[in-house]
């Protein structure tokens, strides 16, 4: 998969950046500065191409993903992290995604699938991945979820579903909102930043 791997100054957790719809592996650098600098991260690029936009994984609607794919694409994104570990010499168990939007839809995939894909995630503006799947336990694996009370694209009732399937699976989950739509907000941004410092 196309990547961007850069060493941090700072111990901690490597930052797993994934992109929303017509992103690229460098589009949450940024980001990953305001919540969590001086960190390791490994941005990538997702596999799918829609209309030339990369994706993480396919749709067949808004809002519809192509299940098939999704869980393809997770195992395959999983076993990209595992290679880039031995590749990059950083921890494999300890490894934070971030991700926006189709990004945060994966990394809530793989926490679905895994118990130990990862060390913790904030899925800013997600939506449930998988319905009726018997999801790992994932005992104290802290979660940041940002969302926005007016997003067009997904329903609240939505994140609080994806919320409660986490927290039913002994995830330490922390629900931020916003009067926003589907953009991200600089409240978000920050409240993130926060959660990290308190949780790393």
């Amino acid at each position: 998969m196309e990547h961007i791997y850069k060493q941090g100054t700072t111990a901690g957790p490597t930052l797993l950046l994934l992109h929303g719809t017509g992103g690229n592996e460098r589009d949450l650098l940024p980001l990953a500065e305001m919540i969590a600098p001086g960190h390791s991260v490994l941005g990538v690029r997702g596999n799918v191409s829609e209309n030339g936009m990369p994706r993480f994984f396919r749709r067949l609607a808004e809002g519809v993903f192509d299940e098939k794919d999704l869980i393809l694409r997770t195992r395959e994104l999983k076993e990209f992290i595992d290679d880039c570990a031995v590749q990059y010499g950083f921890d494999r168990n300890n490894v934070l995604a971030i991700g926006y939007s189709n990004g945060a839809n994966i990394a809530a995939s793989l926490m679905y699938h895994y118990s130990d894909a990862l060390n913790g995630a904030i899925l800013f503006h997600a939506m449930v991945p998988l319905r009726g799947m018997k999801m790992p336990d994932l005992t104290g694996t802290p979660v940041f979820i940002g969302a926005g009370e007016n997003d067009p694209l997904i329903p609240a009732q939505e994140t609080k579903e994806l919320a409660d399937a986490l927290r039913n699976s002994n995830a330490d989950v922390q629900e931020f909102w916003t009067k926003g739509g589907h953009q991200l907000t600089k409240d978000e941004v920050d409240e993130a930043a926060y959660w990290f410092k308190q949780k790393y």
